[in-house]
């Protein structure tokens, strides 16, 4: 590890700690962010109940407790799903995921209108949130008829976004690899492809750069 790792690791960990957890909480910093690191590891591997029971103590460190009720709402404990993350908001009431996941869960358990009100909160504050835009769009489809149109628009907004957010993708992969790192290049450009449709012209540009750095050889 080089010398200024040394330096910049430290501080973003005090920068997470300074912006997740409230003053007075008790936590005990780096330890808390490695218990968090770990349970990110068994969410990722789709153990959900795991991750659910490490976290089980936490009470103010919010990516943890917003990662706790994503993990207990996938294990379908609603009850304890619907008290991780309404605690969540209630430490940070513009936390996006949060809101996110107890709008599933407030659809889920009947209670659409609470859903439709907490996506309409994301969407103010971020306009573009690809995964709102999209939820949004079910909202208003499964009104019937009446919302057909409203899902139209919202789905247009979500291709645009999509799009738009594929682009930084590609344009971070452009820089990356004309820097020496292909390695990284790749990386970007297998996110964008995830946000794009297999006809876009974006996609085109992501596949032309993906097949050059290919064809050139991977450098780390």
């Amino acid at each position: 590890m080089k010398a200024g790792a040394f330096i910049f690791v430290p501080a973003i960990l005090c920068l997470i700690m300074a912006s997740c957890i409230l003053p007075g909480s008790g936590i005990t910093g780096e330890k808390k962010l490695l218990l968090y690191a770990r349970s990110q590891d068994l969410y990722r591997q789709g153990r959900f109940r795991e991750t659910a029971n490490m976290l089980a103590g936490e009470k103010m460190f919010i990516p943890a407790l917003v990662l706790r009720g994503k993990a207990e709402y996938l294990s379908d404990d609603l009850t304890a799903a619907e008290k991780s993350l309404k605690r969540a908001l209630a430490l940070r009431s513009g936390n996006a995921e949060a809101s996110l996941f107890l709008a599933r869960l407030s659809r889920e358990t009947g209670n659409k209108k609470e859903a439709q009100a907490l996506i309409d909160k994301i969407l103010s504050d971020n306009p573009s949130d690809i995964r709102a835009l999209r939820f949004a769009a079910e909202l208003a489809r499964e009104r019937g008829a009446a919302g057909e149109a409203a899902s139209a628009v919202l789905l247009d907004r979500a291709v645009e976004a999509s799009a738009e957010s594929a682009m930084v993708f590609l344009d971070r992969a452009r820089q990356r690899w004309t820097g020496g790192n292909s390695k990284g290049a790749l990386e970007d450009l297998g996110r964008a492809k995830t946000l794009l449709f297999h006809d876009s012209p974006v996609m085109k540009a992501v596949e032309t750069l993906e097949s050059i750095i290919n064809e050139i050889g991977v450098t780390s």
